[in-house]
């Protein structure tokens, strides 16, 4: 009786050391196993580092830019000084504006350049009304709820356009000494250009 008692609990945990052999196995290379002992080569074994990375976005000259355009630091860019260990820039991430690339980033800058161009009369003239610059941005075809200005102080005018539904975006402040635009493309995980209050 113990003898068949025995040899059932050897038969019942031949299973559970099957799996376990195969399990010890699975993902393991031996030194044999190249391309002269019939695995794959060296160089169809992927590695961490070959491991597909996102392309950067390309960008080329727009109408207008020369060939080499200086990048301008842009306000929507985070500051590189937090600490590591901060999750500010981690946690806000979706106040984070996407840039514009390719045929988008020249559509943005050719709405800046509109922008500008309308904007710089009332400039020279002194005009910092949150309604002048209104009808001023409305003039170039952008419907009301394409529009936004807002008083920035006494001699300052804040804007924000939205240039199209994709979307592209131009925002910045027509001041005293100069109108300052930059165009960007959105927001994370949010429509529109208005900057999202909150995240998730």
């Amino acid at each position: 009786m113990t003898t068949i008692r025995t040899a059932r609990g050897r038969l019942a945990l031949l299973p559970v050391v099957l799996l376990a052999a195969l399990a010890t196995g699975c993902g393991t290379k031996h030194s044999g196993d190249d391309a002269g002992a019939g695995g794959a080569s060296p160089s169809a074994v992927v590695t961490p580092s070959a491991a597909a990375t996102p392309s950067t976005p390309t960008d080329f000259p727009c109408p207008g830019e020369s060939p080499t355009p200086t990048p301008r630091p842009s306000s929507h860019t985070p500051s590189p000084t937090a600490p590591p260990t901060d999750h500010y820039a981690e946690n806000h991430g979706f106040m984070v504006p996407f840039a514009l690339h390719g045929k988008r980033r020249c559509q943005g800058l050719a709405a800046v350049g509109r922008v500008r161009a309308a904007l710089e009369p009332l400039r020279r003239r002194g005009d910092f009304t949150a309604e002048s610059a209104r009808r001023a941005l409305a003039g170039l075809g952008y419907s009301a709820g394409q529009v936004q200005t807002y008083q920035d102080g006494t001699a300052g005018v804040g804007f924000l356009v939205e240039v199209d539904e994709y979307p592209v975006c131009v925002e910045g402040r027509m001041a005293g000494a100069r109108t300052e635009a930059d165009a960007f493309g959105g927001y994370p995980d949010h429509t529109g250009c208005d900057q999202p209050s909150g995240g998730h």
